[in-house]
């Protein structure tokens, strides 16, 4: 085997799932080409490399690496590079040069052990040189972490992500457990950890082993929005996963069930296993909705009608007979259930609750899931809209770790009324944390289409609420003349009753440009995006236009679309700073979105620069608007107001938003919408998505595609069932009233 030693003077290619890399090694004044699988290389650092000499047959002499271990640099110059090589937060080529200028080849020395030191230098203070001696050691540690995840194929993005998570503990943490790096690891799942865990001898069946595989499945069921797995199979499941008997698998949800660790209950004739958060949510939703419902709000002075006829006389409005009564029954009652598909006055049924509650004196708080759309509901309303998450106050307990709103049973929040929108997008512990916070006697309206596609997380809350009639529902059918004019508006009514649409229409708000092949599809919608939508309707494409899609993948999803857009909307420039990351690159101006909620993420607001908060949530979307190398961040505003920098290390959080699914676009609205109609699976090409999708638009529709697969998903009416316990324990309870 053949030895090399030289410092890396460029990184030419370099996966970032496997590390495999192309480095070119400045060796005695001369340039040598060496591939293989490097944990963690950077511009600068000096390594001795161990493998064979190769003849590659297009790019000639190559140094094949086997192994390699990193050497401190011995010259200035590696030294230098070293440090401007941006591998340590702080420090860029011109501070690199002052900090060897002045320290010389005791420049290491100084960073670990005398970091004060660092303010001797021009353009560093205490604060920044804190900072550096912080991110040296990180690198020290991180590196010794990184050659160690590398001997199980843990890649150099996930192993930063496991090292962000235990820090110097990381080793440690793994030998005694690795199966917890699938409880804590966003993107590690329990096949990543049980390859780490039998590389080191961990028994096949091992209790820890079988424990994490029945945990990694029930969180499967989770995260497909089922809020419990039937028994039979959560064990068949499990069972296939690791190669047992179904058997081992029950006898193992017994013993997780004695130790508290599961739940597993009766429902009908089947027998539910629940993860324990998901249980009390379920539980606590039909309890405290029916002790909501059982106290009854105080009374308004005076007949609710004539009230209302007041009103109606005032503002100049004619209510709907439904409208009408969605309003009488919000002064009459605990809690109310409103819904209703676009153009039935939802919005004009909100703000007469509104206002007549206000003429009484009495106050209400508005809410809805998302930022977009609480701010859609203040717009509409004239009044201010939380996100539920900021009505709740959500915070931290004692540790980082210990999260939870503010708001609950012990302090509920201060009013007479709550009106909450979007509630189809509601997940069962959000709607649980909701009503811990609802004081008896507090009206509670709830406003959302239940003909929509169902929340991101856990659970059928809205239409389980309204399937069990335990509480009152009022259904808002009747399309209003203004909304008749919309094609929109119609043809979403016309698809949600299993109608075909009017597609031949010209003049109107919803076009249908027909295309059979895909790349045609994507070349019709890219030509949309860039000119002809942009300058018929004077708007850019950031600020009034959204491509969605039914799909992820294919010519036709949003991976692909978001490439192609990226290209013409936001080009590849000299002036323009980027960061590539997996297969695709963050670019200064990209349109980005948030696909994790991140309770700790802070940001700064940059309109007043006094206020802050913590909390980026999943679905919102913003703008990149700076990367800095140096720093290992990039710099995203949401909103036009709220800054939120980006560590490196948190980038698979973010994806490109020129294209979204139609699931991710719940709770937005955009002016102008652009979707594919093409071929794509079964069970994403369905009636209530194109529903869904239609009524995200505002202004214009524009499908483009094969009428054959409009009519396709009009008449595939499934509905993926969800496993949900909650209706089921809302009638139990209401029959026991």
């Amino acid at each position: 085997m053949d030895e090399i030693q030289g410092t890396i003077y460029d990184v030419v290619f370099r996966n970032e799932q496997n590390g495999y890399s192309v480095i070119e090694l400045e060796c005695e004044r001369s340039l040598i080409t060496a591939v293989g699988y490097f944990a963690y290389v950077n511009i600068g650092e000096t390594i001795k490399l161990y493998g064979t000499w190769v003849q590659h047959p297009d790019y000639g002499r190559q140094f094949k690496m086997e192994t390699y271990n990193t050497v401190t640099p011995s010259t200035l110059y590696g030294i230098e590079k070293y440090l401007a090589s941006g591998l340590i937060a702080g420090i860029g080529p011109h501070t690199a040069k002052k900090i060897v200028e002045k320290f010389g080849m005791d420049t290491f020395d100084i960073i670990q052990y005398y970091p004060d030191r660092l303010s001797e230098v021009e353009g560093i203070g205490s604060k920044k040189a804190a900072k550096i001696f912080e991110a040296f050691q990180e690198q020290k540690e991180l590196k010794d972490i990184m050659m160690f995840l590398e001997q199980y194929d843990i890649s150099p993005t996930y192993a930063v992500k496991i090292y962000k998570t235990y820090g110097a503990n990381t080793i440690a943490e793994i030998k005694e457990n690795p199966y917890k790096l699938a409880d804590d690891i966003f993107g590690i799942g329990f096949k990543m950890s049980d390859r780490i865990a039998l590389a080191m001898g961990i028994p096949m069946d091992s209790e820890y082993r079988i424990s994490s595989a029945t945990k990694y499945s029930l969180n499967w069921f989770h995260g497909n929005g089922h809020t419990y797995a039937p028994q039979e199979e959560l064990c068949r499941i499990t069972a296939e996963l690791l190669g047992v008997e179904e058997e081992v698998i029950s006898e193992n949800i017994i013993k997780l069930f004695i130790n508290k660790q599961l739940v597993v209950e009766t429902l009908g004739d089947m027998r539910a296993v629940y993860s324990t958060t998901f249980y009390k949510s379920e539980a606590g939703v039909s309890r405290r909705l029916l002790q909501l419902r059982l106290y009854n709000p105080s009374k308004l002075n005076g007949d609710v009608e004539e009230e209302l006829q007041k009103l109606e006389n005032s503002q100049g409005i004619t209510l709907a007979e439904n409208q009408r009564t969605a309003v009488k029954e919000a002064m009459n009652n605990g809690v109310l259930v409103v819904t209703g598909g676009p153009g039935t006055g939802k919005t004009t049924t909100i703000k007469t609750i509104i206002d007549l509650l206000e003429r009484k004196g009495m106050s209400v708080l508005l809410a809805a899931p998302t930022g977009r759309a609480a701010k859609r509901m203040q717009e509409a309303t004239g009044k201010e809209a939380k996100t539920l998450h900021r009505l709740l106050e959500f915070g931290y307990g004692e540790s980082d770790e210990e999260m939870f709103f503010q708001k609950n049973e012990d302090s509920p929040l201060e009013c007479d009324a709550i009106i909450v929108d979007e509630v189809s997008m509601i997940d069962i512990i959000l709607m649980n944390n909701l009503l811990k916070a609802v004081a008896e006697g507090t009206r509670l309206v709830l406003v959302g289409d239940v003909d929509q596609l169902p929340s991101v997380g856990p659970g059928n809350v809205l239409r389980d609420i309204i399937d069990s009639e335990s509480v009152p529902v009022v259904r808002l059918n009747e399309i209003f003349r203004q909304a008749q004019e919309s094609l929109i508006v119609v043809n979403a009514h016309k698809i949600n009753n299993g109608e075909a649409p009017i597609l031949d229409q010209k003049q109107k708000d919803f076009f249908f440009m027909k295309q059979d092949e895909q790349g045609a599809i994507v070349s019709t919608i890219v030509e949309l995006c860039r000119e002809r939508l942009p300058k018929y309707y004077k708007t850019s494409f950031m600020e009034g236009i959204q491509v969605l899609s039914p799909m992820k993948k294919g010519p036709c999803g949003i991976i692909s679309l978001n490439i192609e857009l990226q290209k013409i909307l936001n080009p590849e420039a000299p002036d323009k700073k980027e960061k590539q990351f997996r297969d695709f690159t963050f670019r200064v101006g990209d349109k980005v979105m948030q696909v994790k909620n991140n309770y700790k993420m802070k940001w700064q607001s940059i309109v007043d620069f006094e206020k802050e908060g913590e909390g980026v949530f999943n679905g919102d979307i913003g703008v990149i608007i700076n990367i800095e190398t140096e720093e290992q961040i990039i710099e995203v505003v949401y909103d036009n107001e709220k800054l939120v920098r980006y560590d490196f290390a948190l980038l698979d959080e973010l994806e490109l938003a020129y294209a979204l699914t139609v699931h991710k676009s719940q709770g937005s609205e955009f002016p102008i919408l652009v979707m594919p109609v093409t071929f794509g699976p079964k069970m994403l090409l369905t009636r209530n998505l194109l529903y869904t999708a239609l009524t995200r638009a505002k202004q214009t529709v524009v499908l483009v595609g094969s009428e054959k697969y409009v009519h396709q998903m009009i008449t595939n009416n499934h509905i993926t069932k969800r496993y949900s316990g909650l209706k089921t324990r809302l009638i139990k309870m209401a029959e026991m009233l």
